[in-house]
């Protein structure tokens, strides 16, 4: 990558090889590990070189009289100080620099000062959060609010117990899938697909999949409806699970803002998903769905690292169509030991979610075994 920084920044440590020689890499590990499961072509989608990344954290660096961004080095034995940072999306590059010299000229804004996080968007808006190890009163407020105005992007304001927000507490992204737009309202603090093209293809890989399947979805591990929303047109009726609290009001305020009303979104966390629908326990949570009235085709699954639990994976295996995202092969080739005594993978795709660096994101699709064929 054409950068300064590169081979001294730890954000980027597949530096010394090509991007093409290094999805090459990742390419020929995935491969392996699920050659067990797979032999056929696997749909590979390369990143952007630069400008790829919509979510981005700093560590600000005190030095003198002035602040910089930094991160930790290659090593992992000191920081390198940023000029620079090509891997962010445009909407972070027109502010990155100005920010910095803005926030350098007022020792309110500085002060204390030992973090920044960016989220962006396609669709050109930005959030900051300002990161302070101090209070935060009405002169930083003042100070922040023009700084707000002249860069005509949204800040937050963070110290111990104290969160200020000064514009919104999140963007509204845009993205074209399969030529219809979708609006996602992504909050601050919440979990977002850091890299909006390899998302979208993420998405579109998805639904070609599975847009014949019919019937009802299921969807566990759904986040703010990053994959139901598009996906929902394709099924009469979604059921979608996820734990945290705010990506299920976030999925909430996005089924709006799309106009869609057959999904469901409710906070579960995988197995108790797995308990309802085996009807083990009853949840309050579910007094106002029927269960009984879903006739389930398809499900998809985007689990953490850690990868599926028990309760989760015979679940999964009560589905005929499967679609499994993950953003660690190990896990995912540990699960599909399991899965494919029941299924058989139709379909595999690697997608470099981070360019420069040995994290794998990858997906397969299942569906069930015949018996006796």
């Amino acid at each position: 990558m054409n950068c300064k920084h590169f081979s001294k920044c730890g954000s980027c440590n597949l530096y010394d090889i090509t991007y093409e020689e290094a999805l090459k890499y990742k390419e020929k590990s995935l491969k392996k590990l699920l050659s067990k499961f797979y032999s056929g072509e696997f749909d590979i989608y390369n990143s952007p070189l630069s400008r790829h990344r919509a979510r981005a954290e700093f560590k600000i660096w005190h030095k003198g009289d002035k602040c910089y961004y930094a991160m930790t080095n290659l090593d992992k034995n000191g920081v390198e100080l940023l000029d620079e940072c090509p891997k962010v999306i445009e909407p972070i590059q027109r502010v990155y620099l100005k920010l910095l010299e803005s926030i350098n000229s007022s020792n309110r804004l500085k002060g204390k000062l030992f973090s920044m996080e960016f989220l962006a968007g396609l669709s050109g808006e930005v959030l900051v959060t300002l990161i302070y190890h101090k209070k935060l009163d009405e002169i930083w407020e003042a100070e922040a609010l023009k700084l707000q105005e002249k860069l005509n992007i949204s800040i937050i304001g963070r110290s111990r117990k104290q969160k200020v927000v000064l514009g919104r507490d999140y963007i509204v992204e845009k993205l074209n899938i399969n030529n219809k737009e979708y609006s996602y309202k992504y909050f601050e603090g919440g979990f977002t697909q850091p890299n909006p093209y390899i998302n979208k293809n993420m998405i579109e890989w998805a639904i070609g999949n599975v847009k014949e399947n019919g019937g009802d979805f299921l969807e566990a591990y759904c986040g703010l409806g990053n994959f139901t929303l598009p996906l929902s047109q394709y099924f009469n009726k979604v059921l979608a699970t996820e734990i945290s609290s705010t990506s299920i009001k976030a999925a909430k305020e996005n089924c709006k803002l799309n106009g869609i009303e057959n999904i469901e979104f409710i906070r579960l966390n995988a197995q108790e998903t797995a308990e309802a629908l085996k009807r083990e326990r009853e949840f309050r949570r579910l007094r106002d769905i029927d269960l009984n009235s879903y006739n389930f085709s398809t499900i998809l699954v985007d689990p953490p690292r850690a990868g599926l639990d028990e309760a989760s994976l015979e679940l999964v295996k009560s589905f005929d169509n499967i679609l499994y995202i993950s953003c660690n092969p190990d896990t995912l080739a540990r699960d599909l030991e399991e899965l494919t005594k029941t299924h058989k993978v139709e379909k595999a795709a690697l997608f470099d979610q981070f360019p420069y660096t040995h994290h794998i994101e990858s997906g397969v699709y299942l569906k069930r075994k015949i018996v006796g064929a």
